[in-house]
């Protein structure tokens, strides 16, 4: 009993702690900056805590029971997967606030279009009334009522994330945990904590957002701005240290788990 009371506790409060790395922060907020409710923001936190513990599951499961031993470039190609995400997250909230800043301009230059900011499903954006224009944000027009589509994005990059990490949780859970059962059981509850960890910083986000929004105008607009040029540069910086740091574009690939 006290064994498995103490393997439900430090798993789930490792979890939560796992859920607070730098590039999943980031990741998260990114998707938080553009939503206006925090019940939405805390389904994002859950469905990319699922996302990531389904993942691990996996992955973890497999190296547990069939002693699978994942080669450095695979490993580095997984890790790689998550920079490549940070920057195609942040290239969009940097493109989205340059749109929303060119309709401003139009409307301070006279132009006779307008622009506004309103709410589709829990997203938030600004676009023109141009008959050509092309926002990046139709498609979030056309399927942001729906729930799948909301919570679909969440759940892929939970899914990412947790590729780059199930190996590390996995070898760490088998230099503790000697019994599969054991191991695999810690691996649910770990996974449990975290999306407990996501829902938790996914809800303070959207609160803080929330919270400055009323009081400044246009609030959410510059923090996505910012919340996008930060995911670019972790995903650049990323994209360094994996590639050429740990060899990932050279011969001679270097990888150890963490």
């Amino acid at each position: 009993m006290i064994s498995f009371l103490s393997i439900i506790a430090i798993g789930f409060f490792l979890g939560m702690r796992h859920a607070t790395d730098p590039d999943h922060v980031v990741a998260v907020t990114t998707i938080v900056s553009r939503q206006n409710k925090i019940g939405r923001a805390a389904l994002t936190g859950i469905f990319w805590g699922i996302g990531h513990t389904l993942t691990i599951f996996v992955v973890g499961t497999a190296i547990i029971l069939f002693d699978v031993v994942i080669p450095a470039r695979i490993g580095l190609g997984m890790e790689f997967s998550v920079a490549v995400m940070l920057i195609i997250l942040g290239l969009m909230n940097v493109v989205s606030f340059s749109r929303s800043a060119q309709s401003i301009a139009r409307i301070q230059g006279g132009v006779t279009t307008h622009a506004h900011s309103h709410a589709s499903g829990e997203l938030i954006h600004t676009h023109t009334h141009e008959p050509e224009s092309m926002s990046l944000t139709r498609m979030d027009r056309w399927f942001g009522n729906l729930g799948f589509y909301r919570q679909l994005r969440p759940l892929l990059i939970g899914i990412v994330h947790g590729l780059a990490g199930s190996a590390a949780v996995a070898l760490l859970v088998l230099t503790t945990i000697r019994d599969p059962h054991w191991a695999i059981a810690y691996l649910l509850i770990f996974g449990i904590g975290t999306v407990a960890g996501m829902m938790l910083i996914t809800m303070s986000i959207a609160s803080a957002f929330n919270f400055f929004g009323r009081k400044h105008a246009n609030f959410s607009v510059r923090l996505g701005l910012i919340s996008g040029l930060l995911s670019l540069g972790f995903g650049l910086l990323l994209v360094y240290q994996i590639g050429f740091v740990g060899g990932l574009f050279s011969g001679h690939p270097q990888w150890t788990p963490h």
